[in-house]
């Protein structure tokens, strides 16, 4: 049994340097992720969004879009007026952090450790490109990660709400 586990150790860090390459984006890949304005990078379960806005307008939008859906707004965390607080510096980064416990509820219900990614997140910042961006979490990550099931159309519904508040934030 112990020497297995350096063997399984050994294949899960190989697989993972794998699969790194596939996720290393190029200058070509960026080209297309600007005209396509979203992407998921498999690695990270991230959906990211290129926003037309500066990051506070884009999380001022964002909030407002949300409170507009009657979604719940649990609290917006400005990390980089934080970082001041403390004599350091950050570019602009905020987290915002909501959710419907209709929805939340029944994947807890389908799998409980999902409840350490809920509430959903978005984090809106600026890049070092000076671009802002737009993420959050792939329902369908975390329905990876935390073995949900019997809730795909909770996912979908997800999912699909997920892209267009996004989508809404973001583009003029």
């Amino acid at each position: 049994m112990i020497k297995i586990i350096p063997m399984v150790a050994f294949a899960l860090l190989a697989s993972s340097c794998a699969s790194l390459g596939q996720n290393v984006q190029t200058s070509k890949d960026n080209q297309s992720v600007k005209e396509t304005a979203a992407y998921a990078n498999i690695g990270d379960g991230l959906v990211t969004l290129e926003s037309d806005y500066s990051v506070k307008e884009t999380a001022d939008r964002f909030e407002s879009i949300i409170k507009e859906k009657g979604l719940t707004l649990f609290t917006r965390i400005d990390h980089q007026k934080n970082a001041e607080g403390v004599n350091l510096e950050l570019r602009p980064t905020e987290v915002i952090l909501f959710g419907n416990p209709k929805a939340g509820t029944k994947l807890m219900q389908c799998a409980q450790n999902v409840a350490i990614d809920l509430p959903q997140k978005v984090l809106i910042s600026e890049g070092a490109d000076k671009k802002v961006y737009l993420s959050y979490n792939s329902p369908d990550y975390l329905k990876a990660r935390h073995n949900i099931q019997g809730c795909d159309k909770v996912i979908s519904d997800v999912s699909t709400l997920l892209g267009k508040l996004s989508t809404a934030a973001t583009s003029n």
